[in-house]
């Protein structure tokens, strides 16, 4: 469960996070993710090598977390034909709390639940939302906290430059 101060505290940071932007990180190994899929099964980011992957990890409660699962779903549908995929961590909430968010809020990509938050600290994901971009090889390579516009022409082509490497 998500601690209050740390509610607090991603909320004060991702207001301060307005103009957020994908940024290139040094590559490094991702870290394990292997979580119960809100739909059913499970998902290991294993499986998913040799896919580009955006990890975001979010909650229902968090206004930039909403603000961006449209163009999250329409991203998706934009890169179908890719080897991309696109998994979203809802973190420290019930999958009730989730499903009921959902309702209201569809995707076209899957929700991981950890209702406990064991992946953020692995993933240094202290803030809500913050998202990494995992290459084909599982090595995280851009990295944002904070909301962003997922279709947007600047943030597609950063993508597909990615998807264009051996």
């Amino acid at each position: 469960m998500i601690r209050p101060f740390a509610l607090l505290l991603s909320l004060f940071l991702t207001a301060q996070a307005g103009a957020a932007e994908l940024k290139d990180l040094v590559p490094r190994a991702a870290a394990p993710l292997n979580l119960p899929v809100l739909a059913g099964g499970t998902m290991d980011l294993k499986q998913l090598r040799g896919k580009v992957v955006l990890v975001n990890f979010w909650a229902t409660w968090c206004p930039p977390c909403r603000k961006e699962m449209p163009s999250m779903n329409r991203l998706n549908q934009l890169m179908q034909d890719q080897p991309f995929a696109i998994l979203g961590v809802n973190a420290g909430e019930s999958a009730e709390a989730v499903h009921a968010f959902l309702m209201q809020t569809p995707v076209n990509f899957p929700i991981l639940v950890d209702e406990e938050g064991v992946s953020l600290k692995p993933w240094q994901a202290f803030v809500f939302p913050t998202s990494y971009v995992v290459d084909k090889r599982g090595r995280v390579r851009m990295g944002l906290i904070g909301s962003i516009e997922w279709d947007a022409p600047e943030t597609v082509a950063r993508l597909e430059a990615l998807l264009a490497e051996q």
